[in-house]
């Protein structure tokens, strides 16, 4: 007789660890509507897609880069963008994503995921691309206490880089096996968190955009070892974690 039973979920794990903007934030929709003025200031007639892959290219060249606190990625992933549109930016606009950031809203199934999981006694980290006084806006907004926050600015590097994971390992006195990851990229989570041996959720989060989006793409992590678990959103990795 077939076994049609699901398999089972994570296990021996004794931290969830998120990556915050993308996968709890909806930064997606929030560089979008920080971007609309502007580029309806300037006159252009961009997608939402061409906009969005714009910024996942400037933001990740600049990373790529010597370290520097977001605020200045973000101002230098805006002039990215503008050169990419086809804009000069005015200098006040050079803020425009560093004001907007704080602003920018969880998916609607966050608050509440992350709520069910604190209740079932799960311990809960953030590992951001983001400063520390920049997060301060979204963790009210995240509604929950955490047992960690690991920032870019605490560390001085931004994911992939091995360096911020491994701050992660040391503050919450775990090894990489003994944390399982969600996160909705795979270019700045999944695929370090594998090089790494963490457990891994790659949380899809579908914006019905098709296959662009504000992260760069991966065609060189094709050929690696997918995520150990896929779902489509926070409250997936809830009921994954109730199997």
């Amino acid at each position: 007789m077939p076994n049609d039973a699901a398999p089972p979920g994570p296990r021996n794990f004794e931290v969830i660890s998120f990556d915050c903007y993308g996968t709890l934030i909806d930064w997606e929709s929030g560089i979008l509507a920080a971007m609309h003025p502007v580029i309806s200031r300037h006159e252009l007639v961009s997608r939402p897609d061409e906009v969005l892959a714009a910024y996942a290219r400037a933001e990740a060249a600049v990373e790529a880069g010597p370290y520097m606190p977001y605020r200045e990625v973000l101002r230098r992933t805006f002039a990215g963008m503008a050169k990419d549109l086809g804009f000069a930016p005015q200098a006040d606009e050079l803020e425009t994503l560093v004001e907007s950031l704080p602003n920018w809203q969880p998916f609607p199934d966050t608050v509440a995921s992350l709520r069910a999981l604190a209740a079932a006694g799960h311990r809960l980290a953030i590992i951001s691309n983001v400063d520390e006084d920049l997060f301060a806006g979204t963790a009210r907004a995240l509604q929950v206490e955490f047992d960690a926050v690991i920032t870019a600015c605490s560390v001085g590097c931004y994911k992939p880089h091995d360096a911020i994971f491994e701050r992660a390992f040391e503050r919450l006195g775990v090894t990489p096996g003994q944390m399982l990851h969600a996160a909705q990229s795979r270019y700045h989570d999944i695929g370090p968190g594998r090089r790494h041996g963490m457990q891994t959720v790659y949380v899809v989060r579908d914006s019905g955009r098709g296959s662009v989006s504000a992260t760069p793409d991966v065609d060189e992590l094709d050929a690696q070892p997918p995520a150990d678990w896929t779902v489509s959103d926070l409250a997936g990795l809830v009921a994954l974690l109730a199997r």
